[in-house]
Parts: C-alpha cells; sequence; structure tokens
C-alpha cells in the first residue's frame, strides 16, 4: 500500500478532501485489507486524477464512527470539501468492484 499516502492527523483528513481524493479505511490486522495490497498500486496508477489516501481505523476510531464507517476496507471519495460516494461495507473488495466505484465518482 505505498502508493496510498497516509493520513497522520484529522487536519490532514479534512485538508484532503478538499482535493478530488479516495480514502481507503483499513487495519493492519485486517486480511481483507491485505487481500487489497497486491492490486490497490495498480487502482492508483489507472486513475490519476484521484488522490489515494490510507488511514488506519484503528488510530482514528472517532472518524470512522462520525462517518459511519464500521467495516473494512472502504473506501469514501471527496472533493472540495464534500463525499461525493462511498463503498463501505464489510465485505471483501475485489479489484474490479474497487474500480467500478472509483468511476461511480469520476
Amino acid at each position: 500500500m505505498e502508493n496510498l499516502i497516509d493520513i497522520l492527523s484529522l487536519e490532514d483528513f479534512e485538508k484532503a478532501t478538499q482535493e478530488k481524493s479516495v480514502f481507503m479505511f483499513t487495519a493492519g490486522w485486517c486480511p481483507d485489507c491485505v487481500f487489497v495490497k497486491p492490486f490497490i498500486g495498480q487502482i492508483v496508477s489507472d486513475n490519476p486524477e484521484f488522490k489515494f489516501y490510507k488511514i488506519d481505523r484503528d488510530q482514528f476510531i472517532d472518524l470512522c464512527k462520525d462517518l459511519d464507517i464500521m467495516g473494512i476496507p472502504s473506501f469514501v471519495a471527496y472533493d472540495k470539501g464534500v463525499e461525493t460516494g462511498r463503498f463501505v461495507s464489510k465485505l471483501r473488495k475485489t479489484k474490479q468492484e474497487i474500480q467500478n466505484f472509483i468511476d461511480s465518482v469520476k
């Protein structure tokens, strides 16, 4: 997940929501999050119009509660501070499902 920019503070998150961005909510212990690791870099490369960020759910549990993100991995898109879409569930996500979500918020 080296292609994703780490969110390290709430200020980082707020600033990043101002641009065309996709946030991946994840955790180190999550096997479904590890499942996307081999192909998330390709998704980032294939969608240069977005900046991609990674948020560790365990470090930002209050933010996740505020955003109603209980399952991971989950993806939320923003542009100009407004949420433009979300792909939030507790189920494992495939490369095609993630790309379909990104295509839906372009």
